[in-house]
């Protein structure tokens, strides 16, 4: 396996402080399924889960290849003959037992395909990620639309991940089988997450088509990605509101404003418009999204948000949600947006290090209590603070793209080695400079995005980070 490393330096002693923390904590992570190198969520939680480990992975693929791989490989390895992907995978006492009682999100199609591109691109992986994605997508529409109305359903509180929800009202927090559950006041739901699962599978089929020459197919994901897109918008956008709504078993409008219209930016499921007018009415709402600390999975104004400390999605910050925003974000070329993120999740963490899942959205604390106790090493983060660090001061490898990081702030050093290639972005007082392979390819003031390709060539350039 190839050698990836990082090496980060800066004047800044929190930063570097926190960098160096979320490194050594990520390692904690690090577990044996078997024989089997995967990374797990960690904080007390010991899978690897479907709406976090994938995405986990390919994060940490810079300083652990191997890990990276496996965590996609091992959902893949673990798919039912029916099409399902386990929401979550266990390890007990040596037998690894896939979990098939829930979705629990899905954030894997991309990071999976992001790993492609980060492992050398090994077309035996590429070929078993589009098989797996086929038959998941096939299962959903199958089972998952059982009124026939062209949505797809949540069955479960589990389903969508949003833990201790208080939308989901008296739902199941699991569900096994392939027929709905009856009885319940709100499921099944007609679920904005769910039709983004399958955007996100049709999109990356057409992806991989079209990396392995098959334009017709490739084509034709897209052309049924679109159906997903125009479906989701036909049927749960609420114009006069500004926002995606889930709808219940009896069709009608969930009222509680949630986060979750980011999720479908993570997925790039919604249009320009739709993205950036939630952003602006909703996310940067001081009363709703933007917060003292951002990111509320519920509304902070909203008749259901409750600010509950252990592990509930009805109120504080989660450290997902800022994983996740990074490419919510960066899809819809809301580059300011992420700076900002990174330094109000570097200062509610601080001096103490401490990683934790969730953050008090109006004074910044995070809750140390977890749900197996005093909280630490959680994955998310650990990884947003590494990712917002890369994405800020250093640089990444985003499939065939370089991305450069020179946002204002702290003088940084960050050198990120892949394979035999080495990409350096010095960043002093007001200036930038980028190195690949110990030659300089171009320098800027400070307060920019570049993007490059492998060579150093500058495709794009965005001032005001």
């Amino acid at each position: 396996m190839g050698k990836t490393y990082v090496k980060f330096d800066t004047n800044d002693r929190l930063l570097k402080k926190l960098c160096d923390s979320a490194d050594e904590k990520s390692k904690l992570n690090l577990k044996k399924f078997g024989d089997v190198k995967v990374l797990i969520e960690g904080g007390g939680y010991e899978k690897v889960w479907l709406e976090t480990q994938p995405m986990g992975g390919a994060m940490y693929a810079k300083r652990d290849l191997e890990a990276a791989i496996n965590n996609q490989r091992i959902f893949m390895d673990y798919q039912s003959l029916d099409g399902r992907l386990p929401g979550s995978i266990e390890n007990i006492n040596g037998k690894i037992i896939p979990q098939f009682d829930k979705f629990q999100g899905f954030c894997f199609a991309e990071p999976a395909l992001d790993v492609y591109y980060l492992a050398g691109k090994d077309k035996e992986y590429l070929e078993q990620l589009y098989e797996t994605l086929l038959r998941f997508d096939g299962y959903l529409w199958k089972y998952r639309d059982s009124d026939n109305d062209g949505c797809l359903e949540s069955w479960c509180v589990y389903d969508t991940g949003e833990d201790n929800g208080k939308r989901y009202a008296d739902a199941p927090n699991y569900w096994e089988g392939e027929t709905a559950p009856t009885g319940y006041r709100v499921v099944p739901i007609a679920s904005m997450d769910f039709m983004g699962y399958s955007y996100s599978s049709r999109k990356t089929m057409a992806d991989i088509a079209e990396i392995l020459g098959e334009k017709e197919i490739a084509q034709k994901h897209l052309k049924d990605a679109e159906k997903i897109k125009k479906s989701l918008r036909d049927y749960l956008w609420n114009d006069e509101r500004g926002a995606f709504f889930d709808r219940d078993k009896d069709h009608g409008f969930m009222p509680t404003l949630l986060h979750n219209t980011l999720r479908l930016m993570y997925w790039n499921c919604i249009s320009e418009s739709d993205a950036k007018r939630f952003v602006n009415e909703h996310l940067l709402n001081e009363k709703e999204f933007w917060t003292n600390m951002p990111l509320p999975s519920v509304a902070a104004s909203d008749p259901l948000f409750r600010n509950e400390k252990v592990n509930s999605w009805s109120g504080q910050s989660q450290a997902l949600t800022y994983q996740r925003a990074i490419r919510a974000l960066e899809n819809y070329g809301l580059y300011d947006l992420i700076p900002r993120l990174g330094n109000k999740l570097f200062e509610a963490i601080g001096e103490n290090c401490v990683f934790v899942q969730q953050y008090d959205p109006f004074t910044m604390e995070p809750s140390l209590t977890g749900v197996t106790g005093e909280q630490d090493a959680y994955g998310p983060a650990m990884l947003s603070v590494l990712e917002y660090i890369g994405r800020m001061y250093g640089v990444e490898l985003c499939r065939d793209r370089l991305i450069w990081g020179a946002a204002k702030g702290p003088e940084t050093y960050y050198e990120y080695h892949w394979f035999d290639r080495s990409f350096r972005l010095e960043n002093c007082s007001d200036k930038s400079i980028a190195y690949i392979d110990g030659k300089e390819v171009f320098s800027c003031e400070r307060g920019c995005r570049v993007e490059t390709d492998l060579s150093g060539k500058v495709l794009v350039r965005y001032n005001g980070f």
